[in-house]
């Protein structure tokens, strides 16, 4: 019986990990959103989520005083809003909201906000499809160990590597640590 449940679980994982992405800049609503409307949206742009790290209207609110995200146009909020909301809820899983800031502030200074989403739905797209190639096919739990162990070590060296290349950007980020986003052409 166990066996049956962690097979089903991890054909789960693989399918949800193969087809659940963001949505690609195109089909963010071409309205603009009132707070309530951009939380009851944002639970489709998470990944193979549990649920577990729903975004709240006070989590918004920081990223906006932190600086990390602009102002809402009125009480409204753009697909400009989504496309950032959507980097920040992903990157917070790893990251501190500071470090989110200055990432994205400097990842996405001399674009507009298409491109960088864009650009940044295309990388969570390799980095699921590689980890689906690490997936064990065998759904004993050593095998199942041995790929968890191989994945945290990896997210560990990563975490290190990042942390490493944020330290570098705000050591050469004149910009103060608090600024609100520019607001692209449609803000």
């Amino acid at each position: 019986m166990e066996v049956v449940t962690i097979d089903r679980n991890l054909e789960n994982l693989k399918q949800r990990l193969h087809t659940e992405r963001p949505v690609p800049w195109e089909q963010f609503p071409d309205i603009d959103l009132y707070m309530d409307q951009v939380l009851s949206y944002m639970p489709r742009q998470q990944v193979a989520s549990d649920g577990d790290d729903q975004l709240t209207a006070s989590m918004v609110n920081n990223y906006i005083k932190e600086g990390v995200l602009a102002h809402a146009n009125g009480k409204k909020y753009t697909r400009e809003h989504l496309a950032f909301l959507t980097a920040i809820s992903h990157l917070k899983r790893v990251l501190s909201v500071k470090d989110t800031g200055l990432l994205l502030r400097l990842a996405s200074a001399d674009e507009a906000v298409e491109p960088f989403y864009t650009a940044y739905a295309s990388l969570v797209d390799r980095a699921f499809e590689d980890v689906l190639g690490h997936l064990p096919d065998a759904e004993d739990t050593r095998a199942l160990a041995e790929t968890a162990l191989r994945l945290a070590v990896t997210s560990y060296a990563n975490q290190i590597a990042c942390q490493r290349l944020l330290d570098l950007m705000r050591e050469e980020d004149p910009a103060p640590q608090k600024r609100p986003r520019k607001k692209g052409p449609e803000e």
